[in-house]
């Protein structure tokens, strides 16, 4: 009898931290390896290709993982008691260093500075040391794992805004754009001491906001208006009605979790016919900034994509 190995759709393994470096206050860089990681890969750049991590429980253990039922993984995670399961969070995959069994996978994780606010995924980050273990779920080379939202198509210019939480992913494709591009980058973080150096397209304006004690998206939402020569709106994200938000915010040239459908078709002679946005952060600031291209300056829906990443003061599931 002749027995058939299967290969994996995804990679779902266990991985180990090999290098940690604080960036800044916010950010820390963590690298993480392991034999499974030799795999990792898209047909085609990773721009802002997203990963699931998964953390050890509050006993500090890494709930088990059915690696050869691939198909049922999270269900069947998501069966595990509570005090097993430990909790998953989705990252930005920031570099991919290395080849082979050498592969390392790099992920800039968000310490949250305001008290109470950070979670276990930016509480284990920030006591992670070389050795610790986590599991991952990430795109196999060869299969089809989604997870790219940044997909500007035939785009003449391009406008990327996200405050810290959307930093490793803006960061990711500002790398990975070709040389010719054009456009705008507005990151808004924490403090000054938050600004990083970016790699871009001399083309790509790096603007970055610290705020410095001002209300989360407020410098974004005014940097964005000035950017589209419309008048400055204090405390505009404020003015958002929390029932407005939509919890699961997430609206792409292609899908939407409204359940709206979105058209096909693109504008055509409108002054920003040309122009391809991708939008992300807290869902609170990405509803002000999806009215002001949406509503006031008529975008096409087809040529945006808005991502709430996270709630503030709403628990993510686990």
């Amino acid at each position: 009898m002749t027995t058939t190995l299967v290969t994996p759709p995804r990679i779902l393994d266990v991985v180990e931290v090999t290098r940690v470096e604080l960036l800044s206050p916010t950010f820390v860089r963590i690298e993480l390896g392991g034999p499974a990681l030799a795999d990792f890969g898209v047909d085609g750049p990773l721009m802002d290709q997203r990963i699931k991590l998964i953390f050890p429980n509050d006993a500090g253990v890494l709930p088990p993982l059915e690696s050869d039922d691939h198909e049922n993984w999270y269900a069947a995670w998501s069966a595990l008691p509570d005090e097993e399961r430990g909790h998953m969070r989705t990252y930005t995959a920031r570099k991919v260093i290395g080849e082979g069994e050498q592969t390392r996978l790099v992920v800039d994780f968000v310490l949250h500075l305001a008290p109470g606010a950070s979670g276990p995924a930016a509480r284990w980050a920030a006591a992670a040391k070389v050795g610790d273990r986590l599991a991952i779920v990430a795109p196999r080379r060869g299969y089809d794992f989604g997870g790219i939202e940044f997909l500007p198509g035939t785009a003449r210019s391009l406008l990327l805004v996200g405050d810290e939480t959307a930093v490793p992913a803006v960061s990711a494709i500002l790398e990975q754009l070709p040389a010719n591009a054009i456009g705008t980058a507005f990151l808004e973080v924490p403090v000054s001491a938050d600004i990083l150096h970016l790699v871009a397209p001399a083309g790509v304006e790096v603007i970055w906001l610290p705020r410095n004690g001002q209300p989360h998206g407020d410098r974004l939402t005014v940097a964005v208006r000035d950017h589209f020569g419309l008048a400055e709106v204090v405390g505009e994200v404020a003015t958002v009605a929390d029932d407005a938000v939509d919890p699961d915010l997430w609206e792409t040239p292609t899908w939407s979790s409204s359940g709206e459908e979105i058209a096909a078709t693109r504008l055509v002679g409108h002054d920003l016919a040309g122009l391809y946005a991708w939008i992300a952060g807290e869902s609170k600031v990405v509803t002000a900034l999806r009215r002001v291209l949406v509503n006031e300056l008529e975008v096409d829906r087809s040529q945006v994509a808005f991502m709430g990443y996270w709630r503030e003061g709403v628990a993510m599931r686990s």
